[in-house]
Formats: structure tokens, C-alpha cells, sequence
């Protein structure tokens, strides 16, 4: 696919910058997402011209409604599972195309494969030719079930390459082995950013992970489902933190070709973060039990000492303040949807 022609169009006017320099020809993979379009929106506040692609099968328009008409924002429609051609040039590529809920990723499973393969193999031929830094966006998934508590970059994992889980943990496994290889034979200069569970605005009610889940629940008072008896771990990272820390990774002058972590290193039961979303929401739903998913991990804390001493990167939303701006995300977008309901009916 040639996009060249929408470059034109949209009168972006993508210039030739010299590399390393401030202002940067930028492209997002899965850019309208809950985390590629805050990015857009950081680069772009950033002085930076963006690409964002997306195959909307999991991110939303509504993500990016206000980047269009930005003169230095271009929206295309696109899935990285096939080859794209940009006769445009490129100084940053952001690989974050993919599912990253397990309700999600294992609707499609051979195309979540894909998309970790494929769409990776596809960037770095982008990057390769383009002489673009590219980042991928990984996964505190490749440590699977961890046996070893904090993960450090150095731990291997312990995933079932057989199980529901496996075509997003060992696509991203993959797609790492993929970027080392592109830097070894081809010389691209890549990051590899290893990313624990993150949350903030813009998700998806539908999303499927823990804490939009609980929210979702809590405020339209159903039960709030706890998979297992809710004493798994997970650690949980603010999306403008994240988003902070895949920046400065980006743009750190020297080539850090080896994995780095980037989550908030407390850890919390899955059971406390139920019973906090229902006291800050003031919430009269029940905690109800379920079983546990298979190869659900049951403990997940990133050492995050390697982002710390390299970037000088460390969260500092707490937990509290993250979940507050949440809630009242989606506090909103339950009143818009209400609004339009109580809308439709007066029509009718």
C-alpha cells in the first residue's frame, strides 16, 4: 500500500530532517488506541509531524477526533499485517500495533500472531529503509507465568507456547528476536520497551482488562467479576507515565538495543484493586468469584532499576490519582451514552 498521495493531500509537507534532530518525521502503528493516541497527541504537542495507522479493530476514532484537521496529523486506515510504501521520509517509528487484552487478542489469534510478526517484520523493512529508529512496544507478557520475583530484563520467562495466551506472548517473543536481528544484520537502530499493565483514560469500556473491567462494573453497579480467589499480583502503570518513559527511551542519544522494563513497581492483589474502585466510586456491587483463566500469571512486579538509571525514568502518578481520572472517564462516557439514549427515545 502507497500512502504517498495522502501525504500530499493532507499538505503535510513531510520534510527531510537530519537525524537526532528536534522536530521528527513520526509514525504510530495502532496510533488510535488507548496508548498510540495519547502518544500522537504527546508528539504532536511535542512540535513532531505524525503518521497514526490503525486497523480499527480495537482502537477508535473517538481516541483521535481531536488531532483531525491538525496540519501536522495524518489519520490512515491500515492493518501492519500487510506491507506498507511511504516515499515520504521517516525519522521515528512507534511499532504499538496489536490487541493487548487477552479478550481481545484471543478473538483472532492467528492474526494477533500476525500482527506481532508480520507487522514487526513489516516496520523494520519500513525502518531499514527509511534509516528510522523504531520502537517495538512489548510485553510484561514474555515473562509468561514469572517464577521469578521482580522481573528483571534478564529473566527468560516461563510461557506455555500451547496455551490461550501464547499468540500474544510468543508473538511478542518473536517480534523482540526480530528487532535484534534487524539491528545485528542490517544495523537499525531499535528499542524494545517491555511493558506492564498500564491503564488511564481513553480505554475502551469494552477493553477487558482489570481495571477498566472493575470501573465498567462499579459504576453501573453490576458484580464486579475477580477471576480466582483475587490474590494474583499485577503492578499498575498510569498511561501518561508510560507514555513519558516510551518517549525518553526513543530519544536517548546512545543505541540501547536490549530490552527495558516500563511498569510502576508496586504491587497490588487483584482483590485490593476491586475493593479500591468500589470505595472511590462509592459503588454498592458485590465482588463475585470466577475461575481463573488459564496460564493467568499469578504475580507480575517489574524491576524497572535498568529505566531508572538509564532514562532517570520513574512513575509518579499514584495509584489514587490514576484511578480517579479513570473514573471519571468513564463516569463521562456513561453520562454521554445516557444522554444519547434519553436523545434517541425523544425522537422515537
Amino acid at each position: 500500500m502507497n500512502i504517498s498521495s495522502d501525504f500530499e493531500q493532507a499538505h503535510l509537507g513531510f520534510s527531510v530532517n537530519r537525524y537526532g534532530q528536534q522536530r521528527m518525521n513520526t509514525l504510530v502503528t495502532g496510533g488510535a488506541g488507548f496508548l498510540g493516541s495519547h502518544l500522537c497527541r504527546q508528539l504532536l504537542q511535542s512540535g513532531h509531524k505524525v503518521l497514526c495507522i490503525d486497523n480499527l479493530m480495537t482502537g477508535r476514532m473517538e481516541n483521535i477526533h481531536d488531532l483531525i484537521g491538525n496540519n501536522n496529523f495524518l489519520f490512515q486506515q491500515h492493518d501492519i499485517v500487510d506491507p506498507i510504501e511511504i516515499t515520504q521520509s521517516l525519522d521515528r517509528i512507534y511499532n504499538l500495533a496489536c490487541p493487548a487484552s487477552p479478550p481481545q487478542y484471543q478473538k483472532d489469534p492467528i492474526h494477533t500472531f500476525k500482527t506481532c510478526v508480520l507487522g514487526a517484520m513489516n516496520m523494520l523493512e519500513l525502518a531499514r529503509r527509511k534509516g528510522a529508529r523504531i520502537l517495538q512496544a512489548s510485553t510484561s507478557e514474555v515473562y509468561g507465568d514469572p517464577q521469578v520475583m521482580p522481573q528483571a530484563e534478564g529473566y527468560f520467562g516461563n510461557v506455555n507456547t500451547c496455551g490461550p495466551r501464547a499468540c500474544y506472548d510468543e508473538g511478542k517473543r518473536s517480534a523482540e528476536t526480530l528487532f535484534h536481528d534487524y539491528h545485528h544484520a542490517h544495523d537499525v537502530d531499535i528499542r524494545i520497551a517491555r511493558i506492564f499493565n498500564t491503564y488511564g483514560p481513553s480505554m475502551s469500556p469494552e477493553d477487558g482488562r482489570v481495571i477498566s473491567n472493575f470501573v465498567v462494573q462499579a459504576l453501573s453497579g453490576q458484580d464486579i467479576t475477580v477471576m480466582g480467589d483475587g490474590s494474583q499480583t499485577r503492578s499498575f502503570c498510569y498511561r501518561d507515565d508510560l507514555v513519558r518513559g516510551l518517549m525518553s527511551f526513543m530519544e536517548h542519544p546512545q543505541k540501547i538495543a536490549e530490552p527495558v522494563n516500563f511498569g510502576r513497581p508496586d504491587e497490588y492483589t487483584v482483590l485490593m484493586i476491586a475493593e479500591k474502585i468500589i470505595d472511590l466510586t462509592e459503588s454498592k456491587s458485590r465482588i463475585v468469584f470466577k475461575p481463573l483463566p488459564v496460564d493467568d500469571p499469578k504475580r507480575r512486579r517489574p524491576d524497572i532499576s535498568k529505566a531508572q538509571s538509564l532514562l532517570s525514568w520513574t512513575p509518579v502518578t499514584s495509584l489514587e490519582d490514576g484511578l480517579a481520572a479513570t473514573i471519571a472517564h468513564f463516569s463521562a462516557l456513561a453520562a454521554e451514552q445516557a444522554e444519547q439514549v434519553n436523545s434517541d427515545a425523544c425522537v422515537v
